[in-house]
């Protein structure tokens, strides 16, 4: 991704790729913290480590190179500036030569409340994100997608799915550099964008196939939506699996537009669901404005029946006035 931001002048952040810790520990000695280190391999979402003193920073290159926590995905280290800002999350569909946006969403990475603890899968996300205005959005198709897509088909690989951009929106400049890029829908962002999503997704999917997406138009609800993830207590370090999750029925049905979504679920011998180690549910919900479809999603998170489970107290909250956070649900 970052060889591909080098050779088509796509914004990202500064970078140096190692293999070896001693040169990587000499490289964040000179360019001094906090800095970001990052696997170079695919490692669940949890491969990046924002280092903000120089022992930490040092900490994360052995955890990585040294002890080997990534594996084979941490044979190689990125070690990037950082970047002071708001991230948000960019979808686009792409055929192959052309490529039109979807609803713009952000994401919360860290475990705990108020963007702290250590990064995760994400723990909470929201559509629209106020914080992409329209001109912002169109910066982003022209300096990030595009150039993406006409630098893989001119390497002779032709892209065809969701493209993902992770994005920062430097505070310095105000405008977005990628930091991330997946070649899949984002998860949590897949499912505020499914519930705001008005269009037929399989026929838009089908003229992607097809290199048909020329003039194609994706059409969204106008209500916000917002998702809330539970996680094994633990998660991300050490979660606990195997724990009973009851109401879910009863969560549904405490508000409309609700919907429980399943990813580390199963079954016990007595038909109860049980929860697998990290994130287990996405607690979703819409609105006519983000504070209606905060209330709904936490309304049915407190109905939840989950012992052994967490989330999030303040999915929102850099969109939502800061008095909304002053007392905790859940």
């Amino acid at each position: 991704m970052k060889s591909l931001c080098d050779k088509y002048n796509i914004p990202t952040a500064k970078y140096k790729t190692f293999t070896d810790p001693s040169a990587a520990k000499k490289y964040i000695k000179e360019e001094g913290a906090p800095i970001v280190i990052k696997a170079d391999g695919l490692a669940d979402g949890k491969g990046a480590i924002v280092a903000m003193t120089l022992e930490e920073a040092y900490e994360a290159i052995d955890l990585i190179l040294v002890m080997g926590a990534f594996g084979s995905a941490g044979c190689k280290v990125i070690v990037e500036e950082f970047l002071e800002g708001e991230e948000a999350s960019f979808h686009a569909l792409v055929d192959g030569e052309n490529a039109i946006a979807m609803e713009t969403s952000q994401d919360h990475k860290r475990v705990g409340d108020g963007d702290t603890g250590p990064n995760t899968g994400g723990m909470g996300a929201y559509s629209p994100a106020p914080i992409l205005t329209l001109e912002l959005q169109s910066f982003v198709m022209q300096s990030i997608i595009l150039p993406i897509v006409k630098g893989m088909a001119a390497e002779g690989r032709k892209f065809v799915g969701v493209l993902y951009a992770g994005l920062m929106i430097e505070k310095k400049s105000g405008l977005p550099k990628m930091i991330e890029c997946n070649v899949r829908f984002g998860d949590p962002e897949c499912q505020v964008l499914m519930a705001r999503l008005e269009s037929d997704l399989t026929q838009v999917l089908l003229a992607a196939c097809k290199g048909e997406l020329r003039g194609a138009t994706l059409e969204w609800a106008p209500e916000f939506a917002m998702v809330v993830v539970m996680a094994s207590k633990g998660y991300p370090v050490a979660s606990v699996s195997g724990t009973v999750i009851r109401n879910l029925e009863a969560a549904e049905a405490v508000a409309p537009s609700i919907k429980i979504l399943h990813a580390g679920t199963t079954f016990d011998s007595d038909g109860n669901f049980v929860a697998g180690r990290g994130r287990a549910l996405g607690v979703t919900a819409k609105g006519r404005n983000l504070e209606e479809a905060r209330q709904r999603a936490y309304q049915a998170v407190e109905t939840i029946n989950w012992p052994g489970g967490f989330c999030r107290h303040d999915i929102g909250w850099r969109a939502l006035p800061k008095n909304q956070f002053t007392e905790k649900s859940g």
